[in-house]
């Protein structure tokens, strides 16, 4: 039985509606300091404790109309400090002395969930709240302990959080933020019934923040349901290719020649931390137990596997013990990895949309990586195809590969 809240009435506005004059940027305004932004002093401390010397460009055009109450749509590559732009507003607006929840934060994943709540956890050193993780593969009493202890700000899952509000646990009446991360990818995971769902169950006057690196139409379909006159701090796709990467790639032909080259590669550099993505589960499997008959240490991860392996070989890799992860999409977003210098493409990526989210794994915020993609015969269309939809240009791979590191 579904709680007996009052809804907030979604938009009349049709997709069809919006031409392309409307889902251009309307907000110009920039601050180029956090001291500048009238941020609480504790906030700022957190800030700065964390590493934070001034605000990337997203956030010093986007947490401003946030904290001025504000809806807001925000685009922009990965790397760039979306993720802090929204914790930076949602801490700044939530009341520490309210032991009740007042922003809620959908993502699409269980580990970019968690992710988000670490940096949020970060930077309220200095603010004492409660922030929760409420994502699937955990104990539903976990959850109820964490309401019932007054968690004020919630990360969650779709498919969970929805649970929870059903089942009475999460009381939404106190919620004051809405905020979708990777919307564009939460609408691809077939998401939407779903946020519609938790949507309609919040409070009528809820502000709500959107932040995706891509606008396909569902995104802008959603936001016309769910917002009042957004914001829009967007930018062209033609502007999206990653500043400090380079990008590569290594004809090998056929698919029977990725491994040997695999392995040359990872004998001819010295590298930082490295991530390798292929398209399927079983391609990930595959290559991991191959690279480890030749003695090479990796690690792997996949959907398929249960959270607790996932969250110890995620772990494993932050710290540095594990240097190299292989992995599928499931990586692609909003895993920050302070030390990766390196992707590899074992695979290019089916979805265009993903290429630019698998690369930003590398050179986050400013720092510089590399990304190699092993480009089949078959492959070189798709390749010209992303090259053409992000206006980049892909490299062949130089001979001192060595030197780029």
């Amino acid at each position: 039985m579904l709680i007996s809240t009052l809804p907030r009435p979604l938009s009349s506005q049709t997709f069809t509606d919006i031409d392309a004059k409307e889902i251009s940027t309307n907000w110009e305004e920039s601050v180029a300091s956090f001291d500048d932004m009238e941020l609480d002093e504790n906030l700022l401390r957190g800030i700065y404790a964390y590493g934070f010397e001034r605000p990337s460009a997203i956030q010093q055009r986007a947490i401003v109309p946030v904290l001025k109450g504000h809806d807001v749509i925000a685009q922009a590559q990965s790397g760039t400090g979306k993720t802090a732009t929204f914790s930076i507003s949602i801490l700044q607006k939530v009341d520490p002395d309210l032991k009740k929840t007042q922003a809620l934060v959908l993502a699409p994943t269980r580990e970019l969930a968690q992710q988000i709540q670490k940096v949020i956890i970060a930077l309220s050193e200095f603010r004492n709240l409660k922030v929760h993780a409420c994502i699937g593969g955990t104990r539903i009493s976990d959850d109820e302990a964490a309401f019932n202890a007054g968690a004020q700000i919630v990360v969650g899952t779709p498919g969970r959080v929805f649970d929870m509000i059903n089942r009475r646990i999460f009381d939404t009446s106190s919620v004051k933020l809405f905020v979708l991360d990777e919307a564009d990818e939460m609408l691809s995971r077939g998401f939407k019934d779903q946020i519609y769902e938790v949507f309609q169950l919040l409070p009528a006057e809820v502000q709500v923040v959107l932040l995706s690196a891509t606008m396909p139409t569902d995104v802008l379909e959603v936001t016309t349901k769910f917002m009042r006159d957004p914001i829009r701090i967007l930018v062209k796709r033609d502007e999206l290719t990653l500043e400090g990467i380079k990008q590569f790639y290594i004809s090998v032909e056929r698919e029977d020649f990725k491994f040997d080259t695999l392995a040359d590669l990872y004998e001819t550099i010295n590298i930082t931390q490295a991530v390798i993505f292929c398209n399927t589960r079983r391609k990930v499997d595959f290559l991991t137990e191959k690279l480890r008959e030749r003695s090479f240490t990796v690690s792997a991860m996949h959907g398929e596997m249960e959270q607790a392996q996932r969250e110890t070989i995620m772990t494993e890799f932050r710290s540095g013990s594990s240097r190299v992860l292989i992995t599928t999409d499931l990586l692609a977003r909003g895993i920050d990895v302070q030390q990766v210098s390196l992707v590899i493409n074992y695979d290019l990526p089916t979805n265009r949309e993903n290429y630019i989210h698998r690369i930003g794994r590398g050179g986050r915020f400013g720092r510089k990586g590399v990304a190699i993609n092993f480009v089949t015969d078959e492959d070189t269309a798709i390749m010209r195809e992303i090259e053409s939809f992000y206006n980049t240009q892909i490299d062949e791979m130089p001979g001192d590969v060595a030197s780029l590191f």
